[in-house]
């Protein structure tokens, strides 16, 4: 049975339209008009338990919107809603306590106080008894590696150590759906990976479900088996992330260094030359003629070194974009 369940959800908002100068002024303060602006559209999808989901788009592709709705910060225009059993929109405790909202860009622990006097309050509001609190607090700090540092002011701890103190102070009612918008927006890489590796082990460990939207692809393909891509508010696509790749990167590229340089014009035979730096010559190949190319090359050509790799996964879903549609 699915935990997050999304049925036609559309959000619509009026944006008054005004014309220039102070005639229109002076009509827009009397008699306003209104254009409306489709953030979402018949967008339906359903996630099972413990599934961890991207959900990718570019900026104002709708992803934050719909994440608002999930949650039950708005209300949606039309469409069915269900997450973890509820109505959003609702906003009913029993709800409030299955779920959590995580957004890089914003923060809940208080900016001078330790972050424990932060977590504190929030045991008190989710009614989470003293004893349980300080195991569960135990629990997320070793898995967070945050020792020692929930009793310095938020605002000394570096950028990194503060996002895992957000994340705890998140997860301690321990809900059962997490929605993160961009929860690693600015972290450096080793920051990154220690989030990453914290969310893989939190899923393993509570079967939570995950609904993450990342510019870091990064966090996609180390996380996520599954993604969403939302497009000027529709849903472009709702499956595997290999089968989206295989798709839509049906290409290899074959870095090959020779023991002598030769010719553009000797090389196309093998494949789509896209450059040649002396003896160091870069191709395209379609996958299915990789193996046939790579025998070619190596049966014809001294060949020094030779390296297949795939494009970048920021590449292809850059692709996927441009082309606007999912045949």
């Amino acid at each position: 049975m699915s935990i997050i369940i999304a049925q036609n959800l559309s959000k619509v908002y009026p944006v008054s339209v005004k014309e220039p100068g102070i005639k229109g002024t002076i009509t827009h303060f009397f008699r306003r008009t209104y254009r409306q602006i489709k953030a979402v559209q018949d967008v339906s999808f359903e996630i099972a338990p413990g599934e961890v989901v991207g959900f990718l788009g570019p900026n104002g592709a709708g992803k934050t919107t719909t994440l608002k709705m999930l949650t039950g910060l708005i209300y949606p225009s039309s469409g069915k809603l269900k997450v973890a059993g509820h109505v959003p929109f609702r906003r009913q405790e029993s709800f409030l306590q299955k779920i959590t909202l995580v957004m890089g860009q914003k923060q809940q622990l208080i900016w001078d106080l330790p972050a424990l006097d932060s977590l504190k309050i929030n045991a008190a509001v989710y009614k989470i008894p003293d004893q349980e609190f300080q195991q569960r607090l135990g629990e997320l700090t070793e898995m967070l590696s945050l020792e020692g540092k929930l009793t310095q002011p938020v605002r000394k701890l570096s950028l990194g150590e503060r996002m895992k103190a957000e994340l705890l102070a998140a997860l301690i009612h321990r809900p059962q759906v997490l929605f993160l918008d961009e929860p690693t927006l600015g972290l450096d890489v080793n920051a990154q990976v220690g989030v990453r590796d914290f969310l893989r082990d939190y899923n393993l460990r509570y079967q939570a479900t995950v609904l993450l939207t990342s510019h870091y692809m990064a966090d996609i393909t180390a996380l996520c088996q599954r993604v969403l891509l939302i497009h000027h508010g529709k849903l472009m696509y709702d499956g595997s992330l290999d089968q989206l790749l295989e798709k839509f990167a049906p290409y290899r590229e074959i870095h090959l260094e020779l023991a002598r340089p030769l010719s553009k014009d000797q090389l196309m035979a093998y494949g789509d030359v896209k450059r040649v730096d002396g003896r160091t010559v870069y191709f395209m190949v379609q996958q299915e003629a990789l193996t046939r190319t790579v025998s070619s090359i190596l049966a014809d050509l001294e060949v020094i070194d030779l390296t297949v790799t795939e494009p970048p996964v920021e590449e292809v879903i850059r692709q996927v974009f441009q082309a606007g549609f999912i045949k």
